[in-house]
């Protein structure tokens, strides 16, 4: 199944996160996300302007509050930085990939 077809799962804590090869694999499930760190998902999209990054974020948005795993965003004109992790393991779970596969299947 493809991550955008997948739900993000509540994380309680006490789950290592993902090292190594197993982030590997999830990266290359998706396009123009970077591993920084074996901590973060980072992506920057580009827009023709402010209103267009704006109604992105607002989509995000709504897809992140309906699965319950929020991103960081970042809006200026023409862009929007997107950063994922997981608080609860300050690290990356298969969450992480599915939000950051679900928001681009918003763009």
């Amino acid at each position: 199944m493809a991550l955008a077809e997948k739900h993000c799962v509540p994380c309680r804590g006490g789950v290592p996160p993902l090292k190594g090869d197993a982030l590997t694999k999830m990266q290359a499930q998706l396009h123009g996300w970077q591993v920084v760190a074996e901590h973060h998902l980072t992506k920057t999209y580009v827009f023709p302007d402010f209103r267009t990054a704006l109604e992105f974020v607002n989509r995000a948005g709504a897809i992140a509050e309906a699965e319950g795993h929020h991103p960081d965003l970042y809006l200026a004109w023409g862009k929007v930085e997107a950063k994922i992790w997981t608080h609860k393991v300050d690290g990356l779970t298969e969450s992480d990939f599915i939000l950051a596969a679900r928001i681009d299947a918003v763009q």
